[in-house]
């Protein structure tokens, strides 16, 4: 099941006095979402990924705008008639319920012809159940379940119906590191087995980049950025695209294109071709940095992180926009911690330009591109 957005915006009255003016969370968000994809809405509190998804489900009616699940107009429809499916963040679960009576409570509701008797009714569970790999705990309560199994209890709910689409509002944020981790691989495995449009709505990058079909970045209600989430971190359109994806985080310098050659400070890292002399905001990913003698940026040493396969250099530079300097290498180089500077050359293709006022991307191209 596709589903069209259509301008789609949403405004709440203000509640502060000295600032009358309402406040948009949504601002003319246009999008298809291609049917069967799991879509992840992305960005920091506040920026309007769940009120979308709250539109999209029912929960909130536009300010403008319309829906549409396939040709279908759904933008009045009532929540109860979309046939969507939701998971929210505390997994709402029915306390004095089992297991089994917490899946089936969706099917229980349904009228006229598609009324089950209890035996379809249990069947469905038991299939809800298998899918989310629950089926052993169907006889207990949520207070007798963890964290990660009260999440798929409270998938399977929303699956149960078989959905035509499916809406997961921060669904791991309340699980520890290692659940979340394995909660969401199971919610990747269930949306490509079963095939339902999804929307995933997170503040963590991390989960949206590794799950999703394709990313929606947002900021402040309007849409940034949306795409596949490998071209989206290679080639972020600005700045704040850029610094919201990548663990670690982007490394941000003050630079200057003069001449040639891009600059930080006095230091000539990299030919330029196709800029004009000006500003910059210079972004360097943490893995494109070259660990080598001769190389045409220097900093100071702080440290050196070893994670098993990979070394993070940590370190630090007077024209760096932030505290530390990361740099990804791989571990079979050494480096001399008892020098105080360590050298890098530069990947081009992990250098990022933004106009140091607007924060837009500024395109260039080196020697080494064009090879």
């Amino acid at each position: 099941m596709k589903v069209v957005l259509q301008h789609l915006t949403k405004t709440f009255p203000s509640r502060n006095r000295k600032n009358p003016e309402d406040v948009t969370a949504v601002n003319d968000f246009d999008f298809e979402i291609p049917d069967g994809k799991l879509v992840g809405l992305l960005g920091p509190s506040g920026c309007g990924k769940s009120t979308t998804l709250f539109m999209i489900c029912g929960l909130e009616k536009p300010t403008a705008g319309k829906i549409f699940f396939g040709e279908e107009d759904v933008t009045d429809l009532p929540v109860e008639n979309r046939g969507v499916g939701v998971v929210f963040q505390n997994y709402a679960l029915y306390p004095h319920m089992t297991v089994k009576q917490n899946i089936i409570f969706p099917l229980q509701n349904l009228k006229g012809a598609q009324k089950l008797t209890k035996v379809q009714m249990e069947q469905k569970a038991l299939e809800a159940a298998k899918l989310v790999q629950i089926e052993e705990l169907m006889e207990r309560k949520p207070s007798e379940l963890s964290g990660g199994q009260q999440q798929r209890v409270a998938i399977a709910r929303a699956m149960v119906k078989m959905p035509k689409v499916l809406l997961l509002d921060e669904p791991l944020s309340n699980l520890d590191a290692r659940l979340r981790l394995q909660t969401r691989e199971e919610i990747r495995r269930i949306q490509r087995q079963t095939g339902i449009t999804t929307v995933f709505v997170t503040h963590d990058q991390e989960e949206a980049m590794s799950i999703s079909d394709i990313i929606v970045v947002m900021r402040e209600g309007v849409v940034q950025q949306i795409g596949k989430p490998q071209e989206v971190y290679d080639n972020p359109i600005n700045l704040f695209v850029a610094r919201f994806l990548g663990t670690p985080p982007i490394n941000l310098f003050e630079g200057q294109a003069q001449g040639n050659g891009l600059y930080i400070g006095d230091e000539m890292v990299l030919p330029l071709e196709g800029v004009a002399d000006r500003e910059l905001t210079v972004g360097i990913r943490p893995e494109g940095f070259i660990l080598t003698p001769d190389g045409p940026l220097s900093c100071s040493l702080s440290g050196v992180e070893v994670m098993g396969r990979d070394i993070s250099v940590v370190s630090t530079n007077p024209h760096g926009l932030v505290a530390s300097v990361r740099s990804i290498i791989d571990a079979e180089n050494r480096v001399d911690t008892s020098n105080p500077t360590v050298r890098f050359a530069l990947k081009p293709r992990k250098v990022l330009l933004f106009d140091r006022q607007t924060g837009e991307r500024v395109a260039f191209q080196t020697p080494q591109m064009n090879r």
